[in-house]
């Protein structure tokens, strides 16, 4: 046998392990000095600049997510490109000496859409997360396109990956042994060697039933060092995947803060404990476009559209005091200097547009095409939607003093009755409106917008629209057309209303980063240059949306809104953010 041959049949060797109740790094004790950065959430001209800045907090490792509905929005058709090139993302990490924690697991959580399954598969299987063979059918082909991409990047194979996690919080969800069992076998058969974790809560009962064999459990949380100790198995390195150093917002809530003081007191508590850390989130970055997800608590709460989470590194890039702290505490765990902190971001000057209203809502969502007439309403999932908004119209004989009412409205919706608005209604509000008049014949119109997918919890997978029907009493509505709105370049014709589209164009000398605003707007999407950013909302917190400098050209600027209750007159742009009032709070 020559030396070639016996090269060639060295099985590779994981970067890290664990025993003695450490963390080793090739024969070496070793502590993973961790931050969140999910590139789905940052502009790929942005994460390098982003990832530099993690290394100069002290950070020796990158962890991020994959979301699966990100990069396989339509079935059969995964996509690597552009925004959703990962081996891009990783790639980039390890020429900024950045080790990379990998956490693809199908269920992510991350307050994004639908915990990052797809919606076109919750929409025909409730058996998600789980030894259902629909469901591991569609992981296994999932993976057989994700899984060889990642194993050449492992350090293993001189890339920066050094840990993959193979399910996510699995033990506040469900107790199926074989399919987290199916996860590590599939990782391993597709040629995954590097360290294996799973990550849950501070309860015994979360980790009995989040860990399987052959992955280290790691733990989540905000505050609770001692208590996740206790819970470390006997020779386990001790591990926090997510130190929760802020939180995130809801709509109608205030926005979620954390001292430095207190953050970076847990921080130090793990790192005397002999721990290793990934703080979540180092960098929170933008819910873009309507991948935000929501939450559930006896009712719906829609995440906003920043994901700044109060973070170390601010949504637009600025440093703060947390950065500071972390920085200091990490610094002796580095053999030298810590990388230069790279020049503050730059912004453009403050100034005001007029908006100007184009189309009003229901002109605006008329002249979409429509689907062919259906007998029942159909949900989004029944139209391949995964978010927006769906509109929903019919003819109908009207009796006397009608009230109509929508079952399983999900999530709220515009009512018009011969194009003239009538009711906004609400999943866990007002879901009837009455009418009134004469018994006649009217076109009833109802535009349906999903707030968020849910991302945790058992109510993830629920379905979109109108689910069980439209009633004027207690006879249901037949005969729907559906119209989908576009979520890309769209101009509609028609006359300008109190509501609808509007535009507005913003000169600029020098791109740069900004925050926009929308004063007098009460709900609306926004598109820079085509781009949609994301919503507004009057409920708050959040006031600005995050309009970073690579969505900018110099000259023109183009921007559209539409407002689904009432337009605003002028678009605001501003040198910082207002994402509302502060409120103390440590997730737990």
């Amino acid at each position: 046998m020559t030396a070639t041959d016996t090269r060639a049949r060295v099985a590779p060797v994981a970067a890290l392990t664990y025993r003695d109740n450490s963390l080793w790094r090739r024969g070496r004790p070793h502590r993973m000095l961790a931050g969140a950065i999910h590139y789905f959430r940052v502009h790929p001209d942005q994460w390098e600049d982003r990832l530099r800045r993690l290394a100069a907090m002290g950070a020796n490792t990158v962890d991020s997510y994959i979301p699966w509905n990100f990069h396989e929005e339509t079935e059969g058709e995964p996509r690597f490109d552009g925004w959703r090139d990962v081996e891009r993302y990783i790639g980039l990490a390890g020429e900024v000496g950045l080790d990379v924690y990998v956490r693809p697991s199908p269920y992510i959580c991350a307050e994004w859409s639908n915990g990052g399954l797809p919606a076109w598969l919750t929409g025909r299987t409730r058996g998600i997360r789980t030894s259902d063979p629909e469901y591991l059918r569609a992981v296994e082909a999932w993976y057989a396109e994700l899984l060889p991409r990642l194993v050449p990047l492992q350090a293993a194979h001189g890339g920066p990956i050094v840990a993959v996690q193979i399910e996510n919080e699995y033990g506040s969800f469900g107790s199926d042994r074989a399919h987290l069992e199916h996860q590590r076998d599939l990782m391993r058969a597709h040629g995954i060697v590097e360290l294996f974790t799973t990550a849950d809560g501070i309860t015994a009962d979360m980790q009995r039933h989040g860990s399987v064999e052959g992955a280290l459990p790691t733990f989540t949380f905000g505050t609770g060092v001692a208590k996740a100790r206790r819970l470390a198995p006997d020779g386990a390195a001790f591990m926090c995947s997510e130190l929760w150093g802020g939180w995130f917002d809801h709509w109608g809530e205030r926005h979620h803060v954390r001292s430095a003081e207190s953050m970076i007191g847990t921080v130090d508590d793990l790192l005397a404990a002999d721990g290793s850390v990934s703080l979540y989130m180092a960098h929170g970055g933008t819910n873009f476009g309507l991948w935000n997800g929501a939450n559930w608590d006896r009712v719906l709460q829609p995440t906003v559209t920043s994901y700044d989470s109060d973070a170390p590194i601010a949504e637009d890039g600025t440093l703060g005091a947390k950065f500071d702290a972390l920085r200091a505490s990490f610094a002796p765990f580095h053999d030298g200097p810590l990388p230069a902190i790279p020049p503050a971001p730059r912004f453009q000057p403050a100034q005001s547009v007029p908006l100007t209203a184009e189309v009003s809502l229901i002109e605006a969502l008329r002249s979409i095409p429509a689907g062919e007439p259906q007998a029942a309403t159909l949900t989004f999932e029944d139209l391949g939607v995964a978010d927006g908004v769906v509109v929903y119209e019919a003819v109908a004989e009207l009796p006397e003093g009608a009230v109509l009412t929508i079952d399983g409205l999900h999530d709220r919706a515009g009512v018009f009755v011969d194009g003239r608005r009538i009711a906004t209604l609400e999943r866990d509000g007002r879901t009837s409106v009455e009418i009134g008049g004469s018994a006649r014949t009217a076109v009833v119109t109802i535009a349906v917008e999903s707030l968020g997918r849910i991302n945790y919890g058992p109510h993830i997978g629920e379905r979109k629209g109108i689910l069980h029907g439209v009633r004027l009493g207690n006879r249901f509505v037949h005969g729907w057309t559906h119209r989908v709105l576009p979520l890309g370049a769209w101009h509609p014709m028609g006359n300008a209303g109190a509501d609808g589209v509007a535009s507005a164009v913003i000169e600029v000398s020098e791109p740069a980063d900004a925050w926009l605003a929308f004063p007098g707007g009460a709900k609306g999407m926004v598109w820079l240059n085509g781009f949609l950013l994301g919503r507004y909302w009057e409920a708050g917190p959040q006031v600005t949306l995050y309009a970073p400098a690579p969505l900018w050209r110099e000259g023109r600027n183009d921007v559209r809104v539409l407002d689904l209750d009432r337009l605003g007159t002028a678009v605001e742009v501003r040198d910082r953010p207002e994402l509302g009032e502060r409120e103390e709070f440590i997730g737990s």
